[in-house]
């Protein structure tokens, strides 16, 4: 293969891959068109592009003829999930360890927040949720760590798509009381559920840095146990957890 096939061949996989992300952010269906324009490419390159991916069967087009990811990808997002799992449960059992409480790691796909690993404590009285679990960004703790890593703007598209549903008493219900909350976990560098999922549970959680999509880890527990003040303790150590997560993240992709 000379250096200048060998650098188309890369080309195309990059662009297919934007296909990918592109309609998984357009939240649904979308025409070849809007596609382009989005991709910034010519329709006939977009056009081949998603035949191949048709012919695949990473991507299905609809009577409309609109597209839409393609159930193939689901294999593929379940090896994935099963792999991060693997490799991420001896650092979320440190943090169960260390902290008594049940660890999480979550990542941000569209516009939920969706569980991919859990190491839960071993208290009787313990939180747990399961592993593929999506959840509003606007009342977890590892949502509210997903979201301070976006701008302002974009938070503003995801919760207008999603609405802000009131989950307990204590959830935030408006955008602008939401910004300025991310403000807030931006400047301390940790998230706080103060039982805006759940009444009694508090969580705190925090971003994994240099990770390729967003992702946060988080302990959750009974409000009596996870309390304020535990935070001086809890969160160095999430902070050093989500560090060597990170360094996991990054030795992958080489």
């Amino acid at each position: 293969m000379s250096s200048a096939s060998g650098a188309g061949g890369v080309q195309s996989v990059d662009r297919a891959l934007d296909i990918l992300e592109i309609m998984a952010a357009a939240g649904g269906q979308i025409g070849l068109s809007e596609l382009a324009e989005t991709a910034g490419l010519p329709l006939p390159t977009i056009h081949r592009l998603t035949r191949a991916l048709v012919a695949r069967g990473y991507v299905r087009q609809l009577p409309s003829r609109k597209y839409v990811l393609g159930p193939k990808l689901v294999r593929l997002g379940e090896s994935a999930s099963q792999s991060i799992g693997a490799w991420s449960r001896p650092h979320l059992a440190e943090l169960v360890r260390v902290t008594g409480e049940t660890a999480n790691m979550a990542v941000l796909d569209d516009a939920m927040a969706v569980y991919v690993a859990q190491v839960p404590s071993e208290h009787s009285m313990r939180m747990f949720t399961e592993v593929g679990r999506r959840v509003y960004p606007h009342c977890t703790g590892v949502g509210k760590a997903l979201l301070a890593q976006l701008p302002d703007d974009a938070v503003r598209g995801i919760v207008t798509r999603t609405g802000m549903p009131q989950q307990t008493p204590n959830t935030v219900t408006d955008p602008e009381a939401l910004l300025a909350d991310l403000a807030t976990i931006r400047a301390r560098g940790y998230a706080i559920d103060e039982g805006e999922q759940e009444v009694g549970v508090r969580c705190f959680a925090v971003v994994v840095p240099g990770a390729p999509t967003p992702t946060a880890v988080s302990i959750s527990g009974p409000a009596a146990r996870v309390t304020l003040e535990s935070a001086e303790h809890v969160v160095p150590t999430l902070r050093r957890v989500a560090a060597d997560l990170g360094a996991e993240f990054g030795s992958a992709a080489l």
